[in-house]
């Protein structure tokens, strides 16, 4: 088989080139012969340089379902006494994902060039997130790398059900609006204006609701340009504006205010922050060092500056309960409440487990709940508009049937 390689020398310069060995650990070792470090390494295809050189980014894309995968692999080879590298080899070898399966050779060559794993994990934060590296780094020190990534994958796969269940609630409705819209254009453009030609054409006054639609279809008809420049700024907005710092935190703060959704997200953010710091804690990763690192993973600015607050004031010696206090409306009393007892009774990441628990409760109870409300309000929705549609075309026609002259 044939290998495409990267590699550096003594002396730090790049060197490229394809090397023909039986596996990955005959290329490795013969790199080694020459003195040289490999940064990358790729078996090419037997029919050419095809396989691995075309990287579709959307097929390509890493889930967090993949990572979980990987952390529980991982755990379970490295429990067994595999090294590392070669556990790394092994699943890299076996993943259908193009860029997991680079990525994790880049991985293993790092290893066992004699890098730290947390390290080399570190390369990729597009994959391994501050928190992965932080627990693998704690792990790297108590020694206990399979039980701190089976905990990490429990983790990640919390998120990912409550993720996942959220988003499985709003996709339906979402797609039955899409849908309707589509064909609500179509038929403006294309059905509308014949029926209306023929139903003016008689002279007779028209509905206000029938003029409604004539006013909709020749605008969509002749002024689609504009609808069209304003879907796209608005699509350019959605997309740039948050990513601006300015927008990110107008936008974060919105959205806590909204109602309902607001105290939906607020519980999501609770639920999140107290899982990760949970998580850090059982770790041995420090309070002050578990906090930076959770206001970067909670994904929201304003409680991403309360946390860094409260991080201030526990490096000043203040207690956590003290500290979480004085943000009530962000954290509510019972986070509050419960951060006392597990500072009192130093079971802090117990009590913060409990805090998981009552909010992925109330979490799924919501999503339940926003599922079997959303449905019938779009049905309801889309009944009124069918039926605007409906009495719009039929209610001239049924004047126009009252006037004929009968015989």
């Amino acid at each position: 088989m044939k290998y495409t390689y990267q590699a550096r020398d003594f002396e730090g310069r790049q060197i490229k080139g394809t090397i023909e060995a039986a596996n990955r650990d005959e290329v490795l070792d013969a790199l080694s012969a020459k003195n040289l470090y490999p940064t990358y390494l790729e078996e090419k295809s037997a029919k050419g340089t095809f396989q691995g050189e075309i990287n579709f980014s959307f097929f390509n894309r890493i889930s967090q379902k993949d990572i979980v995968m990987f952390s529980r692999q991982l755990a379970i080879m490295i429990d067994a006494n595999v090294p590392p590298a070669e556990a790394l080899d092994a699943l890299a070898s076996q993943t259908n994902n193009q860029k997991m399966k680079t990525r994790l050779a880049k991985v293993a060559a790092d290893v066992r060039g004699g890098t730290l794993l947390s390290r080399a994990f570190a390369k990729y934060p597009e994959i391994f997130s501050t928190f992965y590296v932080n627990m693998v780094k704690s792990a790297e020190v108590s020694g206990d790398l399979p039980k701190v990534l089976e905990r990490v994958a429990d983790h990640l796969e919390s998120e990912y059900y409550i993720r996942s269940k959220t988003m499985g609630a709003l996709t339906y409705p979402i797609v039955i609006f899409v849908v309707f819209i589509a064909i609500f254009i179509v038929i403006m453009i294309y059905v509308i204006p014949g029926l209306i030609d023929v139903i003016s054409s008689t002279g007779q006054s028209l509905p206000w609701t029938t003029q409604v639609i004539i006013a909709i279809s020749n605008f969509l008809r002749n002024q689609w340009y504009i609808i069209m420049a304003v879907v796209a700024g608005l699509v350019a907005f959605l997309i740039y504006y948050p990513r601006t710092k300015e927008g990110k935190d107008v936008i974060d703060s919105f959205i806590l205010k909204i109602p309902i959704f607001g105290n939906f997200l607020r519980n999501t953010y609770i639920m999140r922050f107290a899982e990760n710091l949970s998580t850090l804690i059982s770790a041995g990763i420090p309070i002050a060092d578990a906090l930076e690192i959770v206001a970067d993973l909670i994904g929201n600015n304003v409680y991403r500056r309360l946390i860094l607050d409260v991080r201030k004031k526990v490096v000043k010696g203040e207690g956590i309960y003290l500290a979480f206090s004085n943000y009530e409306k962000e954290f509510t009393p019972l986070f509050v409440q419960m951060a006392s007892v597990g500072e009192k009774t130093g079971q802090l990441e117990t009590s913060l487990l409990n805090v998981v628990r009552f909010y992925k409760r109330e979490t799924e109870t919501f999503v339940e709940s926003l599922s079997s409300i959303i449905q019938p309000v779009m049905i309801i929705f889309l009944a009124i508009m069918v039926g605007f549609l409906v009495a719009s075309v039929l209610l001239p026609v049924y004047q126009i049937s009252t006037t004929l002259p009968t015989t």
